[in-house]
């Protein structure tokens, strides 16, 4: 790496953030709010729950989401959005930051010191704006990269990454755990004794969480300094928040968790501050302030001189007292992140307001397979130490650039450290999961066959004469894909899929779970309505997820199905090609996997061809035509 490749990544995140942009404005600007609502870019209607002077003077504003409570959204901590209202016809707006997200509610300050008059005529939502902020956030890391690469000497860590120096160890490191294997304790180990660079890679099912957990503990007992541990996705962070709190550990979530619990909330550095002794004092001034801001909005701006001066004093005095409680705050928060072991946050919150300035001697980065690059690099120059984890092999990040991806923007810094310093690595090879035959494949193709099958695993099944494996071919069939909108379905094949889960249903019990799994969205839609209106499966409704590839990362299921879909006389695939993605599919059942496809369509891509090939050597073969009737 040099001062070029940081200018490389430059000019691939910019070609990636106008994609971004193009597509959020399509999104955007031609449809109405139900589209965007449904989309998950709008709250409305919403209503005005609670006002108080935030940060800076601003007003922050609690709102309540009046609609569509269910549906899912975007909405999201440090978001960037515009509230509006539609009354009279007239579009009003005015934009600020989303500093607090729980369920239906959230807090948003806005980018002024009192709320609108229009606010209270009714009709008002909450739409997001674009990213920005991420985006600002990596090139700022990348032009600071670039920077320090011309440095010399530079940091240990740099010259590590950049491949001028291999991975250094300290030797003689004991530890031992009787709760981790052999490669795991290995893993753990190489953590401890790296002076720049450690990565685990687990592939699935092999424990890669617990020993990073682990490895974190021990870092943190054995150094007695504070950690920052990251990962790409704030369900992730949550994740690893939760089980290092459970080890004991003082962990300091910063932003707010996906996932809203009593005991992740409880981690945020926002409930650490409410909980303070400190806060006692501080919280009868914002009653007050509140007092005040309530008192000030009973004066309407069109009012007479003395009215305006009156609400302007009542203001003054809550913007006073506000700052004041400010201050405390500023000085809880310093306590607390000094005083926090595990500081956790997503690769962009790293760079929180909060913890901007701090600098650790290990950083930890989790699911860095899924780690767009230039995001990496936030976390990375605050380290001496890094640690990586994850799988290259599994699910890559998500690009909205077709154009970027190619260019080499879908290339990890984890596979590239993996492939430059394999004296850093640890591959987990003994995994807990799979059937040793629902595994084979993936071993085989990914991980040079090295994976193994714990004895508790290696033979289990739903029933003994129902097989690990089953690949069933369709090919002759009729099974034709349809266009869809902009995704594609294959209804015969929906349809056959359905009745071979009803047939086999008859051998499970009432916890065997169920995933049926599409790479395409509206076979998945027409999978869920299926199995929606199969009066067989309904005792298992419960137990039978249908979802795409990417929201099975990381869970496993009794039993998965895996719909194809593609059929058609080109032998096209699309991004079926991804074959990481098929290895994320492959490797989350744990008792039976059964993949439905056109052999005819599939065979033109070699992974498909030799995942055939080895169902054949393996008995695991069937003709679709070998279940009709």
């Amino acid at each position: 790496m040099s001062n070029t490749y940081f200018q490389d990544q430059l000019a691939l995140l910019k070609i990636e953030y106008n994609e971004d942009l193009r597509q959020y404005l399509e999104q955007t600007q031609s449809t109405s709010i139900s589209d965007r609502r449904a989309l998950g870019l709008v709250w409305y209607p919403i209503a005005i729950r609670g006002t108080e002077i935030g940060r800076g003077d601003y007003i922050t504003v609690e709102v309540e989401r009046g609609g569509n409570q269910d549906s899912p959204h975007q909405f999201r901590s440090g978001a960037s959005a515009v509230l509006f209202s539609n009354h009279d016809s007239q579009s009003y707006r005015v934009e600020g930051t989303i500093g607090y997200l729980n369920n239906n509610r959230l807090k948003i300050t806005l980018r002024s010191d009192d709320l609108p008059d229009w606010a209270a005529d009714g009709k008002l939502g909450l739409e997001l704006l674009f990213d920005n902020n991420s985006y600002e956030e990596m090139e700022q890391a990348l032009k600071q990269a670039a920077k320090l690469a011309e440095l010399s000497p530079k940091s240990r860590l740099l010259e590590t990454l950049m491949g001028e120096e291999k991975a250094s160890f300290k030797e003689n490191i004991d530890y031992k755990s009787s709760s981790l294997n052999q490669k795991q304790q290995e893993a753990v180990r190489k953590i401890i004794a790296a002076n720049e660079l450690a990565v685990i890679h687990g592939p699935p099912g092999t424990g890669k969480t617990t020993t990073l957990i682990q490895a974190i503990k021990e870092l943190s007992e054995r150094d007695q300094k504070q950690i920052l541990v990251v990962a790409p996705s704030n369900t992730a962070v949550d994740l690893l928040s939760e089980k290092l709190a459970a080890e004991g550990l003082n962990v300091l979530r910063i932003g707010n968790p996906a996932r809203v619990s009593d005991k992740l909330v409880s981690l945020t550095l926002d409930a650490k501050i409410s909980e303070h002794p400190s806060m006692r004092d501080a919280k009868k001034l914002k009653k007050q302030a509140a007092e005040y801001v309530n008192m000030a909005h009973k004066y309407k701006r069109n009012f007479g001189k003395a009215e305006r001066e009156q609400r302007k004093a009542l203001f003054d005095e809550a913007y006073k007292i506000q700052k004041e409680v400010n201050q405390i705050e500023q000085f809880i928060a310093e306590d607390l992140i000094c005083k926090a072991q595990i500081i956790t946050a997503t690769l962009v919150g790293a760079n929180h307001y909060s913890v901007r300035g701090l600098k650790y001697e290990t950083v930890v980065i989790d699911e860095a397979g899924q780690a767009l690059e230039p995001a990496t690099w936030i976390p990375v120059l605050k380290a001496k130490k890094l640690v990586l984890a994850g799988d290259h092999c599994q699910l890559p990040p998500t690009i909205k650039s077709e154009e970027a991806a190619r260019k080499g923007l879908n290339n990890t810094l984890l596979e590239k450290l993996v492939h430059y310093h394999p004296e850093a690595v640890t591959l987990l090879e003994e995994q807990y999961r799979m059937n040793s035959r629902i595994m084979a494949y993936s071993s085989q193709v990914f991980y040079e066959n090295k994976l193994v099958a714990h004895e508790s695993v290696a033979n289990r099944v739903i029933k003994e004469d129902e097989p690990a494996l089953s690949y069933i071919n369709t090919a002759g069939c009729s099974f034709t894909e349809v266009k869809e909108g902009v995704s594609l379905n294959n209804p015969e094949e929906a349809v056959f899929l359905v009745n071979h889960l009803t047939e086999i249903s008859a051998k499970f019990t009432e916890d065997t779970s169920v995933a049926i799994i599409s790479p395409y969205r509206e076979q998945v839609l027409l999978l869920k309505n299926l199995i929606a209106e199969s009066p067989e499966l309904e005792p298992f409704h419960r137990n039978i997820s249908v979802n795409t590839i990417d929201s099975f990362q990381g869970q496993e299921r009794d039993v998965v199905y895996i719909s194809m879909t593609r059929s058609n006389d080109e032998s096209a695939i699309g991004f079926l090609s991804d074959i990481r993605r098929m290895n994320v599919a492959m490797t989350r059942a744990r008792k039976k996997l059964v993949v439905i496809g056109d052999s005819v369509t599939l065979s033109r891509h070699q992974f498909y061809a030799n995942f055939i090939s080895h169902t054949e050597t393996t008995d695991a073969y069937k003709s679709a035509w070998e279940f009709m009737s």
